[in-house]
């Protein structure tokens, strides 16, 4: 390989470096900002919507949850569109024990598109009563303040949607390891990176609320059923109708559930769809801060003299990737971070199946990608 094409490398590399040193910075000041849970006293009755689909690993808890809110005014809502789905018991079982709750099973098989979780979520809203919706996932952990940290940012009239920062927890496995350390060390911190300089449009569906007249004027959730990223398209038409997308430093957790590498393979190249879905250049060019690879390829052309550009490069990864999950509070990421260059190599393969495979796994279901809508297969 000349010489020109290995500077290239190198620079690239040390481009890596200085985008980690700028993204731990980013996550640093999101997280020192203070965060208040009330604003001029607004509290609107809310109606907490969990879509559920089949079941996964501590759902009772992670459901449960939703019943424990410090809140004065609001109802519960699970969300499923299959009457036989064997998460109905639980979810009995979960009304039974909070009778001082408004809790609901809202059971329709109406699905307006393919995007069964968005169409949970549409039925659901329909037989919503609160001035507020508040939408978070089947896998969500909530505290007892989350609702009161969700929905204080609508007290200011511009914010459209506000969302919440999640970390993963729960790895029991390998694969459920490098997940969290997909989420934790590297999505969580790039949307804040993205969110605090305003690089690209972020609005995680797993935590938002939004008041029901603010989907009112955007048409609904209706037009959004076909698509992939919901939650990034619901973000671009507030930002089109003059709103902000708020996204608050209150943490929840959320759980990972991979069974084996197969599941692990799929749901990695399934979150880069999302993000090449929503953002494809920027998606693209993501390529040129992959350092860990880049070292690696370096390391290779250059013989065994190059060793400690790939060395120094995992040393600064893991450095900058620790200092963000302590900003997270993440102690289960901090003690699987000798995988991360495993999992920055395997990144640098599902990046490049991103492009390659059309089709999309989602509980049980396989649908083809046609730009960034779902067409469901036969």
């Amino acid at each position: 390989m000349p010489n020109i094409w290995h500077g290239l490398l190198l620079g690239l590399v040390l481009l890596s470096w200085m985008y980690w040193i700028v993204v731990a910075i980013t996550v640093a000041i999101f997280f020192a900002r203070r965060a208040s849970l009330e604003k001029a006293g607004y509290r609107p009755s809310v109606s907490l919507i969990k879509p559920v689909c089949g079941l996964e690993k501590n759902l009772y808890g992670n459901l449960s949850s939703a019943c424990i809110q410090d809140y004065p005014d609001y109802e519960v809502l699970y969300a499923l569109q299959n009457p036989e789905d064997p998460v109905l018991p639980i979810l009995e079982r979960i009304r039974a024990e909070n009778p001082q709750r408004r809790v609901r099973i809202i059971v329709d098989p109406s699905a307006a598109g393919p995007n069964g979780r968005l169409c949970n979520i549409l039925n659901a809203t329909r037989e919503a009563t609160g001035e507020v919706l508040v939408y978070s996932d089947s896998d969500m952990l909530l505290p007892s303040d989350y609702l009161r940290a969700v929905t204080a940012p609508l007290a200011d009239p511009g914010i459209g949607v506000s969302c919440t920062v999640y970390r993963a927890h729960g790895a029991v496995n390998l694969w459920e390891s490098l997940e969290l350390l997909s989420l934790n060390a590297e999505f969580v911190p790039s949307m804040i990176f993205a969110t605090m300089t305003g690089a690209a449009l972020a609005c995680p569906g797993a935590s938002q609320a939004i008041r029901r007249k603010t989907l009112d004027k955007i048409g609904g959730l209706e037009p959004m059923a076909d698509s992939l990223v919901e939650d990034w398209e619901l973000g671009r038409r507030l930002v089109a109708a003059g709103l902000k997308v708020e996204i608050g430093n209150h943490v929840s957790d959320t759980g990972v559930d991979l069974s084996g590498w197969r599941a692990w393979w799929r749901h990695q190249v399934y979150w880069d769809q999302n993000t090449r879905a929503a953002s494809p250049v920027g998606f693209f060019f993501t390529w040129l801060v992959r350092g860990v690879p880049l070292a690696a390829f370096y390391s290779l052309t250059r013989g065994l003299f190059a060793l400690e550009v790939l060395l120094l490069t995992i040393v600064f990864r893991l450095a900058c990737a620790a200092f963000s999950c302590v900003c997270l509070g993440d102690r289960e990421g901090l003690r699987a971070l000798w995988l991360l260059p495993l999992r920055d190599l395997a990144g640098a393969a599902t990046w490049a199946a991103s492009f390659l495979q059309r089709k999309v796994y989602w509980k049980g279901r396989v649908f083809v990608l046609v730009g960034s809508r779902l067409v469901e297969t036969a």
